[in-house]
This record gives C-alpha cells, structure tokens and sequence, in this order.
C-alpha cells in the first residue's frame, strides 16, 4: 500500500490561507486604533480649548454681555426654549460644510493635477508658477468682490473662493515632495527603461503622500475660512453670513455658538484627515506610517 503523495501546491496555499487572514485581522486591528486615536485626540483637543476659553473668561473677567464661555455655549444649545436656535443653526452648518468641502476637494484636486504638471514639464512650472504667486500675493477679501461678480452669488463662486485658499499650500507642498524623491530611485526606474510617467506614478506619488496629507490637515481649516468669507460677502447663506447677521443684530449667542461650531469642526476634519493619512499610508507607503 502506497502512502498518499502530498500535493506541492494545495501545502503552500493552505499555509496562506491563515497568514493571509491573521495579516487581515492585524490591518483591521491598526485602524481601529488609529480611528480611537485621532478621535481620542480630538475630544482632548475640544476640552483644552474649552479649559482655556473658560479660564480667560473668568479670569480676565471679561464683559458678560459681550463674551460667552463654553458653558453658556452649551447651556444656549441644549436650552429646550431655543429649538427653533438649533434648527438654524444647523442648517447653516450644513451650507457651510458642502461649501467647505466642495472647495477642499475642488483646490486639492486642482494643485494636485498642477503639481503634476509641474513635475513632468519643467516649462509649465516655469510658466505658471509665478503667476499663482502673485495671485495669493492679492488678498482673498479684495478678490471676493471680483470672483462673485465673475462667478455668481451661487455655489460656484463659493468653491473658487475656498478652493483657492485651499489650492496654495497643497501646490507648494506637494510640488516640493515630488522634486525630493531620492534621485537613486529615479536613476534606478530610468535604468529599468521606464516613461517619465511610471516614475511619477510608481516612485514620486508615493513618496509625496506625506506631503499632501500634511497639506490638507492645513488646507482643511482654511477651506471653511475661505467658505465662511464667501458666505459673508457673496451668497448671504451659511454660517457666515449667520454670525456677521448675529454681530449686527447683538444676537451674541447665536454668533458665539457659531465661532464654536466652526472650531469644532475644524479639529474634527483635521483629526478625520490625520486617520485617512494613517491608513493610505498603511496600504501605499507602510514605510512612511508612524
């Protein structure tokens, strides 16, 4: 009787099987740590805030009639009587985000195709790069007024306004990422006959990751800036024009619960865009993840 002949190719294959699904559970394992982490950080980050907001309140004790703690904040906010406050607000917030957003992913798009271009033709970032900056030499608020007079009083004039705050320091840093990729890298991709564009893909793309993660934790805030000035001084919609509306009025509540919204959520799609960072690198460049 013959004993049984193992088979080459079932062994390798059914010793994967358990690695391959032990390596999942570990990737799955780090993201739920790093999502506990950046929301851990994010709710440290709102109570520090809040400690200091409170403490230069009442330690200045500063003009109660001007000034709002967080404690008055929340107090505005969860007041059953202000339902009406609530729903307001947050529809506001509501413009405010798509306006914010559409201009985050609109300008980092854009830099980032430029950014592009400017890797690949030298003659393009020769070309245009002085003109994008002398435009972010002109201030944002003197430009507003010809953007929406250009663009609208709508939607689109707000994703340029905050498109272009947001376009800037992605183009910068990204360009600069791409121009620091380890020159033996490049040698090695051109020794091995590739295009210009397997090397940007292959070796320049990944390694500017970092970079243009670190751009949008710095865009991000400043998109809702940018949204926030738009609504002010173009479409009279979104918190913006909330808070200015609030200012003239004395609704100081309402403007003081606003800045706070606006806050919060700022350290929110930092904290959102730090756990996307994460875990891009994770996948694309393990070497390069903290």
């Amino acid at each position: 009787m013959t004993a049984p002949v193992a088979d080459p190719v079932a062994a390798p294959v059914a010793a994967a099987a358990p690695v391959g699904a032990s390596l999942d559970r570990h990737v799955a394992r780090r993201a739920v740590l790093r999502l506990a982490k950046g929301v851990g950080g994010a709710l440290l980050s709102v109570a520090v805030i809040c400690g200091v907001w409170q403490l230069l309140v009442k330690g200045f004790d500063l003009d109660p009639f001007l000034t709002r703690g967080p404690l008055d904040v929340w107090n505005y906010l969860t007041d059953p009587a202000n339902t009406a406050e609530r729903a307001l607000l947050r529809e506001a917030s509501q413009v405010t985000a798509v306006d914010a957003f559409l201009g985050l992913i609109g300008g980092a798009v854009a830099a980032l195709v430029t950014a592009i271009a400017f890797a690949l033709w030298r003659s393009v970032e020769q070309t245009l790069l002085p003109i994008a900056m002398a435009l972010r030499a002109v201030p944002l608020v003197a430009m507003t007024p010809l953007i929406a007079l250009i663009f609208g009083r709508g939607l689109l004039a707000v994703t340029v306004i905050a498109g272009i705050v947001t376009f800037f320091p992605v183009l910068v840093n990204v360009s600069l990422a791409l121009r620091s990729v380890p020159k033996s890298s490049v040698d090695l991709m051109r020794a091995y006959g590739a295009s210009p564009f397997a090397t940007l893909f292959r070796v320049q793309l990944p390694g500017a990751l970092p970079a243009l993660f670190a751009a949008l934790r710095v865009a991000a805030p400043l998109a809702l800036v940018g949204a926030l000035l738009a609504e002010w001084l173009a479409t009279g919609k979104g918190l913006g024009y909330l808070m200015l509306a609030a200012v003239t009025t004395f609704e100081l509540d309402r403007m003081w619960t606003g800045v706070t919204i606006v806050t919060v959520a700022s350290i929110v799609l930092y904290t959102l865009i730090s756990v996307i960072e994460q875990l891009t690198l994770a996948r694309y460049a393990p070497e390069q993840a903290r």
